[in-house]
Parts: C-alpha cells; sequence; structure tokens
C-alpha cells in the first residue's frame, strides 16, 4: 500500500505543476530559479506559475534584490503544504490505537463523537438552517471541499450522503469507532438523525443516512 501511495505521488509530482511543487516545497524561488533548476524555459514556467497561483497553490512572496531589478518570489499556500504532509495520518493513527489499548471501546467511541461534534463546530460555526435537503446538501459540501471527501446526496425516500471514497481511509478499517466521529459531525452540520453506513473493506467508502429528528 505504501509502495502503491509513493509511486502515485510520484507520478502526479512528475507532471510540470508537480516538479515546481517539489522545487518549492524546499523554499520560495523566483520563475528564473525555477526555469534553471528545472531546465525549462522561463516564459514556460511563468505560465504555469500563474495558472497555479489562480488556484491557490502557489502565492507571492515577496521580493528577491537581483543584478538589476528586484524579482518576484513565489511560496507554496499553507493550505497546499499541509496537503502534501504525510505526518498527519502516521501520528493520527497512533493517537486512536493509544485510545484503543488504553480505553474501553465505549469510551472511545464516546470520545470521537465528541470529535466529531466539535469538528463541526469548527467547520461550520452558524448553525444549519434551511430545508433538511438544504442543510443535507451543504453537509455534503463541507465534506467535500475542507475535509476531502467527495460524496453526493442520493434521495431515496431518504437522504443518504455518499462517498466515492473516505478520507480517512486509513483509520476506519481499524477502528470503525472513527465513522462515528463523522456521524456526528454530519449530524451537528444537519441538526437531523444521522446513521452511518460505511463500507470499511478493500476500499472504504462514507455513506450516512439522514433521516428527521
Amino acid at each position: 500500500m505504501r509502495q502503491r501511495m509513493h509511486m502515485l505521488r510520484q507520478q502526479l509530482l512528475d507532471t510540470g505543476r508537480g516538479r515546481i511543487v517539489s522545487l518549492l516545497q524546499r523554499g520560495p524561488l523566483t520563475v528564473d530559479e525555477m526555469a534553471s533548476k528545472l531546465e525549462l524555459r522561463a516564459s514556460g514556467v511563468r505560465a504555469l506559475v500563474t495558472a497555479m497561483e489562480r488556484d491557490g497553490v502557489v502565492r507571492r512572496g515577496g521580493r528577491r534584490a537581483g543584478t538589476t531589478r528586484p524579482s518576484q518570489i513565489f511560496e507554496l499556500t499553507p493550505e497546499v503544504e499541509q496537503l502534501l504532509s504525510r505526518a498527519y495520518i502516521p501520528l493520527l493513527t497512533r493517537l486512536v490505537d493509544l485510545f484503543a489499548e488504553m480505553l474501553p471501546m465505549r469510551q472511545v467511541d464516546r470520545l470521537l463523537r465528541r470529535v466529531g461534534e466539535k469538528l463541526a463546530r469548527d467547520l461550520s460555526p452558524v448553525p444549519p438552517s434551511g430545508s433538511l435537503r438544504a442543510r443535507v446538501a451543504a453537509a455534503s459540501g463541507v465534506l467535500n471541499e475542507q475535509l476531502g471527501a467527495v460524496t453526493h446526496v442520493v434521495e431515496n425516500g431518504k437522504y443518504v450522503i455518499r462517498g466515492a471514497a473516505c478520507p480517512l481511509s486509513a483509520l476506519t478499517g481499524k477502528h470503525p469507532a472513527v465513522c462515528r466521529a463523522m456521524e456526528r459531525l454530519v449530524a451537528e452540520l444537519t441538526g437531523a438523525s444521522v446513521h452511518e453506513c460505511c463500507e470499511r473493506d478493500e476500499r472504504p467508502r462514507c455513506c450516512f443516512e439522514i433521516t428527521r429528528t
């Protein structure tokens, strides 16, 4: 699994944008410096950087003195640096492992539900409003935009937020209580009763059934 993830990451970083991201992980650079390191034309690198700035991948980080005039330097945005970090999942996994070793499962479950509740308030401080359909759609949007999930809403006599994958798949197979944290998060975001129906097999997928309270 780790080898597949490393290969996938390498394939992504082998693109023009990916190679720029790899360089900027080591520190801010000017367009000319990036072009020199990548052995590319400055005009081509500038076009990529302009698009990456527009997409929120890089940002301007001031100017650096040059031989004739100062040059604009670019750096990764904090959001992208966080996404590229590989420390979060191993640390979170070990933390949940420790909870499971030291506490009864009922207490672990209660603790993680509390985490989901607090996370919902961080992500959406304003209480849910509007119709249930609108609140469910908004909750799905929060999962996608702020937690990196890929979900959609299904209506078949009830509302279901169903995911194409799981942003916490490294944890959910071993610790189903993590799904209950997300269940509580969705309940807080929708103001409704929620039951998690997540798939935790080889390819975990999120699933939350929502009913009126």
